[in-house]
């Protein structure tokens, strides 16, 4: 039975290979792949390797995939190999649908087409009208052998393909079902598609072609055109150079994500051998899945202009809920106006791998993308700045990994405070030379080494709803600091005046560092933090009473339902979300934490929904 190219393809990625082969096979780590004895030779000293997608024997040749393990160590047949690892992986084979066969043959002859479509590129790159093609790519600093390695080629004037492959016995049908043939809806006739262009042939991550792109010389738009969605070709699921980057992973080589055709090879020829590059669109959802499934931790290298910090903007907005503790990513920044193939032109190899050695992570990434587009020069810059790093972490979607960013990126935030610079505070708070005469001078306060003394910081009443509301959520969780494991993030995000932003910081540095979140533990390192006289203004010293969820005697179910409630009138949306994702929690794992969080939650959605006041907006403030 013939069955669907893409449904082989999940089924091989849903089967982690070192856990497969690991229940015949004793495996221990070697670098970034597995190693042990061969099952299919007698050896002592392992030569076994095992890769996220393969194996390879290098003592008997021994190779392959899920697939061909399990048939070749159980001695079964494509059908019930296929059937074992599909009731495993919890998929369901594909029935043979009509026309499945005639599917599958078609696109096996359409990569066949293909072969024959490079054969013929490569040719006529050799011949004389290929000339300036290859005078175009020798003085690029491309070499015979990479132009080789690349199978580049040359698209000459139309109808000279369909002329010489119809000698070869394929035909105009399958030039079309190959995507090399376009029709004009205008005239109603057909023309080939590339003609007076470089031609890239592009291969999957198995090395078999797939697809073309040109580059035209001289002239003319596009510049650069790749070929349409085939059978065989999705561009939103390819990635330039991918077969050749995956060998050189496998030995060792850093993955390198570029921007073109041209920054990959030129980067191969260098060295750098695993360089990969989407289509000629943004990095997608799938081909991030395709670079981890090589790598954990791909480096992204842009372009120094506009157009490439837009392209790293995007790659870390599409993968930050993608993230896990092993999916990550690195970037790098080029030189304005460069790219990795005048970078190497300029400067050779020690160049860009200057360039790739700067690279930073992503949390440090992220600080710096929101700081540039949000500004930290003016306390309210600085607070729109806090607000949307944490939003940006809470998007991340392994909730441990958020929490880790949302720790990095607060770090980073609080030490900008006490920096030179524009609007990132000279003032901070204690240690001598800071506004005083350094050591000897100034107030005794700074002399000793402690913090100022602080006076009591008024709330400001801009929004007296809102206000109140911000309070008195930070007056249960004074009272009930056991629900910061929960509510961190939403009350995180809130906006507040910068008297209750402050005391909310000393709160959340608490939480972070303590082992037991109690209210006794709390309110004592507020005191001794100076923030005693703030803490006393939001229990007792504002115009509105609590409400009985804030006391001390409010039951735990009773303080976290009425903290959502109050929460819900400020942010529903963001209280919404919170529900459907402890649903989920339930659905997955049902314990009496995630039952209890689950109840809260609902009850407090509830309320909302059907009206039920919280008593804030009923009160003059």
């Amino acid at each position: 039975m013939a069955l669907p190219a893409s449904f082989l393809d999940e089924l091989r990625s849903r089967t982690p290979l070192p856990g497969l082969i690991g229940r015949r096979v004793r495996l221990v780590r070697s670098g970034k792949q597995w190693k042990g004895c061969c099952p299919f030779h007698n050896e002592k000293s392992p030569s076994f390797y095992v890769y996220d997608d393969g194996y390879h024997c290098f003592g008997c040749g021994a190779h392959g995939d899920a697939i061909s393990f399990i048939m070749q160590t159980q001695g079964v047949a494509f059908i019930e190999a296929i059937g074992q690892l599909a009731a495993e992986a919890g998929v369901d084979v594909p029935q043979a649908a009509p026309g499945a066969i005639e599917a599958e043959r078609r696109r096996l002859d359409t990569v066949a087409v293909l072969d024959a479509v490079r054969a013929h590129y490569q040719r006529r790159l050799a011949l004389p009208e290929g000339r300036a093609a290859r005078d175009y790519l020798l003085g690029r600093g491309l070499t015979e052998a990479t132009i080789a390695r690349f199978g580049l080629g040359w698209a000459g004037d139309r109808g000279a393909l369909g002329a010489e492959l119809r000698r070869e016995g394929v035909d105009h049908a399958q030039l079309i079902e190959a995507g090399l043939i376009r029709s004009d809806e205008e005239t109603d006739r057909s023309f080939e598609l590339f003609s007076q262009r470089v031609m890239f042939p592009i291969l999957d991550r198995r090395g078999s072609i797939i697809s073309f792109g040109g580059r035209i010389l001289g002239s003319g738009q596009p510049k650069y055109l790749n070929g349409p969605e085939t059978a065989v070709f999705s561009k939103r699921r390819s990635l330039y150079g991918l077969s050749l980057a995956r060998d050189a992973v496998r030995s060792g080589a850093t993955l390198i994500v570029v921007e073109g055709y041209m920054d990959v090879i030129a980067a191969a020829q260098a060295g750098f051998t695993a360089a990969v590059a989407p289509l000629g669109t943004a990095l997608t959802a799938e081909q991030l899945d395709e670079l981890w499934r090589l790598s954990p931790c791909p480096l992204l290298c842009f372009d120094g202009d506009t157009a490439g910090l837009r392209a790293a903007s995007r790659a870390m907005e599409l993968a930050l809920p993608m993230l896990t503790p092993e999916r990550m990513l690195r970037f790098a920044t080029l030189p304005a106006g460069e790219d990795p193939d005048s970078v190497l032109r300029k400067g050779r190899a020690p160049a860009l791998q200057a360039v790739l050695d700067a690279a930073r992570s992503a949390s440090d990434t992220l600080y710096d993308m929101v700081r540039d587009d949000a500004g930290d020069a003016t306390p309210e810059q600085r607070a729109a700045l806090r607000s949307r790093l944490i939003e940006a972490c809470g998007r991340i979607g392994n909730k441990s990994l958020g929490w880790e960013y949302r720790d990095a990126v607060l770090a980073r935030f609080k030490a900008s405070r006490f920096r030179g610079g524009s609007g990132r505070g000279g003032s901070g708070r204690g240690g001598s030379g800071r506004g005083g005469s350094g050591r000897g001078g100034g107030e005794p306060w700074q002399r000793r080494g402690v913090d100022r003394p602080r006076a009591p910081r008024p709330l400001l009443r801009q929004d007296h709803a809102a206000g109140e509301r911000a309070r008195i959520l930070t007056a249960i969780l004074l009272r009930h600091p056991f629900l910061l494991n929960d509510v961190t993030q939403a009350y995180a995000a809130l906006p507040m005046q910068p008297a209750l932003a402050k005391l909310r910081e000393a709160i959340e540095e608490w939480a972070a560092s303590s082992e037991t979140l109690d209210s006794a533990g709390l309110t004592d390192h507020l005191t001794k933090s100076g923030f005693e006289q703030d803490v006393q203004h939001v229990l007792v010293g504002a115009a509105m009473p609590l409400p009985a969820c804030a006391s001390a005697e409010a039951m735990p179910a009773e303080a976290e339902a009425g903290w959502w409630h109050i929460f819900g009138f400020l942010n529903v949306e963001h209280l919404r979300e919170e529900v459907a994702l402890a649903e989920a929690d339930a659905a997955r794992n049902l314990t009496p934490d995630t039952q209890r969080r689950l109840l809260a939650l609902s009850e407090a959605f509830n309320k909302i929904r059907s009206g039920e006041p919280d008593g804030v907006e009923t009160v003059d403030v």
